[in-house]
């Protein structure tokens, strides 16, 4: 096994600050679009004509108009970056029907242009413009700047870009209402999964355009995002769900691939409870690494023995399922609430002593703490307005993962909770309906969605990033995921949810910027590590 070895020096502007903010983007713990495929360039005649769309001319700008709340106003202000919309199809077999507009931003190349680096930090509702924007000094520290334009998106559902999901108001967030996880979506009636539906119809401007939200059809905004960028092939950098987006591109535009960076995936080969059913695996297995680490400490607030945190856990918590804690900000605090919080913080090990200040706190009475880790996971401003949420999540995830029934969902909630016993509680084990039972439309049939239409050419190199302790999107998906197109995997040894820009590790950095900039894969078997 080699290690890469750092070859360069250079800054690292607001890596610890900026990475924490940023990795909130990653991935939302979750839980393809409704019409036929489309054909990439190059194939047969019968496919829909999308020239309009590649040819398109993007208007850059100021991005005053593209801020959505009053934290993406501050970082939009910044006047180094541009703002345009690239017009997309709402249904890529209906060109010439309705179409949506893709917000995207940049930070635009200091040296001779050489292409555009496309990012998505994950999801299902990251937004790339509020990820590029946030890191924006980082880049400019950034060798990759000097010959590439960094540019960020919203994908469909998602913050300035329409059509977007909206199913419940930020109020009603901040009230308890919306989609609420805890092992599965707190939805326990099939009246409650219409009510839902409806919501999300009516709020996101109609069935056509809710179920346009998937991830088969961001994949094909990004083929047309490229092609209006002038770039004759594509270079993406993708993290967490974003590794979804970078798998798909690969096999359905294979052609149009320079260069692809997955860091945390998603593992390609197995199902979507089988994923979700890993991911609270792994979740598990950093609490437990916590609870470890705590018990080191003599006034451990999980106590003592590791092997009873658990136990005590839900001591702290489980009264918040009937009582929710009250804050001075005059919001209180659900069990729901406190959960993804957790959860949260449990995606890097810098982070880990917030979640124990909070449950100390809270057995003194105080759920401050736990408020502020829920409102970081869901990127919430001082406005009250939230930068990531439940509604395109589920709103892409209902067009892309099968819907189970009633007694499937109810029974894999108890699975999870068996699996990952911090989640087995009687508020989070009751009988459920799927989040998705109501929908409009369902998931495009898997031959639709995948790559049978795309033209036999071979995937050019790619590199994975995984990380050996990632609790969210487990090493054993990375490990998957490059076999899976025949590319490099770097192994980094570590705790964290994402690492390149964000791990603080040159190692890592270096390797990325080399195969970015000169297509450069790391050896076989090459390691690094986080600090």
């Amino acid at each position: 096994m080699s290690m890469l070895n750092r070859s360069t020096t250079r800054p690292r502007p607001l890596r610890a600050v900026a990475a924490a903010a940023a990795a909130a983007s990653l991935l939302l713990l979750a839980a393809c679009g409704s019409g036929g495929p489309t054909a990439p360039e190059g194939q047969a005649s019968s496919a829909p004509d999308l020239s309009a769309f590649h040819d398109q001319e993007l208007d850059w700008g100021t991005c005053e108009d593209t801020a959505t709340n009053e934290t993406d106003a501050a970082l939009f202000a910044n006047p180094d970056l541009e703002c345009a919309t690239a017009e997309v199809p709402i249904d890529y077999t209906k060109p010439d029907g309705d179409t949506g507009r893709i917000a995207m931003l940049r930070l635009p190349a200091t040296g001779e242009r050489e292409g555009s680096l496309l990012l998505n930090p994950g999801g299902p509702g990251g937004s790339g413009n509020n990820f590029v924007a946030l890191l924006a000094e980082q880049w400019q520290a950034n060798p990759i700047t000097e010959r590439f334009d960094i540019v960020g998106f919203d994908p469909r559902g998602v913050g300035a870009t329409t059509p977007r999901a909206e199913c419940f108001t930020d109020q009603e967030l901040d009230e308890g209402s919306g989609f609420r996880i805890g092992a599965v979506y707190d939805i326990t009636s099939a009246e409650q999964a219409e009510r839902a539906a409806e919501r999300c119809v009516e709020g996101t401007g109609g069935a056509e355009a809710l179920t346009s939200i998937s991830t088969m059809n961001t994949v094909r905004d990004l083929d047309v995002m490229r092609a209006a960028l002038g770039d004759e092939k594509l270079t993406f950098l993708g993290y967490s769900y974003g590794s979804e987006l970078g798998e798909k591109y690969a096999k359905s535009y294979p052609q149009n691939v320079r260069a692809v960076v997955i860091d945390g995936a998603i593992s390609p080969d197995i199902t979507a409870s089988e994923f979700r059913l890993s991911q609270y695996v792994s979740i598990q297995a950093a609490f437990d690494d916590l609870a470890a680490t705590c018990a080191e400490s003599p006034d451990c607030v999980l106590g003592p023995d590791p092997d009873a945190a658990v136990e005590s856990l839900h001591t702290i918590l489980e009264p918040l399922a009937e009582t929710p804690a009250p804050t001075e900000a005059g919001r209180d605090v659900s069990i729901y609430d406190a959960y993804i919080g957790i959860i949260g913080a449990l995606y890097a090990e810098s982070n880990w002593p917030n979640i124990l200040t909070a449950l100390d706190e809270l057995k003194a009475g105080r759920a401050d703490a736990l408020l502020a880790l829920r409102d970081t996971y869901f990127s919430r401003g001082p406005d009250g307005a939230y930068g990531l949420d439940y509604d395109s999540n589920v709103a892409t995830r209902c067009m892309d993962w099968p819907v189970l029934t009633p007694q499937e969902q109810t029974a894999f909630a108890r699975e999870i909770a068996d699996t990952a016993p911090m989640f087995d509680l009687d508020a989070f084990t009751q009988e459920y309906h799927h989040e998705c039972e109501a929908w409009p439309a369902g998931p495009e049939e898997p031959d639709d969605a995948a790559s049978s239409d795309a033209p036999d050419a071979e995937i050019p190199s790619t590199l994975v990033v995984s990380v050996t302790g990632d609790p969210v999107t487990p090493h054993a998906g990375g490990v998957a995921m490059a076999r899976e197109l025949g590319g490099s995997l770097l192994t980094v040894h570590g705790k964290q949810h994402g690492a390149y820009l964000l791990g603080g590790s040159d190692c890592v950095d270096d390797a990325v910027e080399a195969y970015i900039l000169d297509l450069e894969t790391p050896k076989e078997g090459a390691e690094c590590s986080l600090p």
